[in-house]
């Protein structure tokens, strides 16, 4: 397939990786061109403008920093993208956004998705991401096989609408934060009580905080700092 992908960002520079190694047709496009050099080495082609990219496009995936940017790329422009041509949102949006970039696609004849993905790069890496999916009948068949590449099992969860996807991606990042402060919390607990960070994040084992420390252990650890004018996040007590 011939495929558009905008935006190259940290997420989306991981996921053009899995449109290239499935054989499509790939032209990339981000504001930063030297974003697309990565791309380019692995077989995509570099477009100048948003407009070349998705000429003669049959699907275009926009993965841009929040609905402003997809306003400045898509929408006030009038991106080109050809009639019955697929467009995939991947950016992350409010549901009112997901509904309005439906609409304006309804009008011009486009095939609208939104697939916001939940999870972090290395998930992105490896396939494994949660992949939320919504939009009328006809896109969603159109898009599965493509936001399947990055989807955990290859099964995205699939709505009836952009804006339920929109909806489910800001439920997983609700989960997300209060886990992330959770854990946090957890590790202050057991520095005040003369735990190590290991000692702290190792007792969270059988607890539904377990799987955040999994995920996001690393980022806590490397982040860990204790200053005379703060409260320490973190214990820097070595056992013994």
């Amino acid at each position: 397939m011939n495929i558009a992908f905008l935006g190259l960002g940290r997420m989306g520079r991981e996921l053009v990786v899995h449109l290239i190694d499935a054989g499509h047709q790939v032209t990339v496009w981000n504001r930063t061109p030297s974003a697309a050099e990565g791309a380019v080495k692995l077989g995509a082609v570099a477009a100048d403008t948003a407009p070349e990219a998705v000429a003669g496009a049959e699907a275009v995936l926009t993965v841009l920093f929040g609905p402003d940017a997809v306003r400045e790329v898509v929408i006030a422009p009038e991106l080109p993208i050809g009639d019955g041509a697929l467009w995939v949102d991947i950016t992350s949006v409010g549901p009112e956004d997901a509904a309005a970039f439906a609409d304006w696609s309804r009008k011009r004849g486009i095939r609208f998705a939104h697939s916001p993905v939940v999870g972090s790069l290395a998930p992105a890496r490896a396939g494994a991401l949660g992949v939320l999916l919504g939009g009328e009948p006809d896109a969603i068949a159109l898009a599965r096989p493509i936001v399947s590449l990055w989807a955990a099992q290859g099964r995205p969860r699939v709505y009836d609408t952009a804006a339920k996807a929109a909806a489910a991606k800001l439920v997983a990042n609700l989960a997300l934060a209060v886990s992330m402060q959770g854990m946090v919390e957890a590790l202050r607990l057991g520095c005040s009580g003369g735990l190590t960070a290991e000692e702290a994040l190792a007792a969270l084992d059988g607890t539904p905080l377990s799987r955040i420390r999994d995920i996001k252990g690393e980022i806590v650890r490397e982040g860990c700092t204790t200053t005379p004018s703060s409260p320490p996040t973190c214990c820097t007590r070595t056992p013994g």
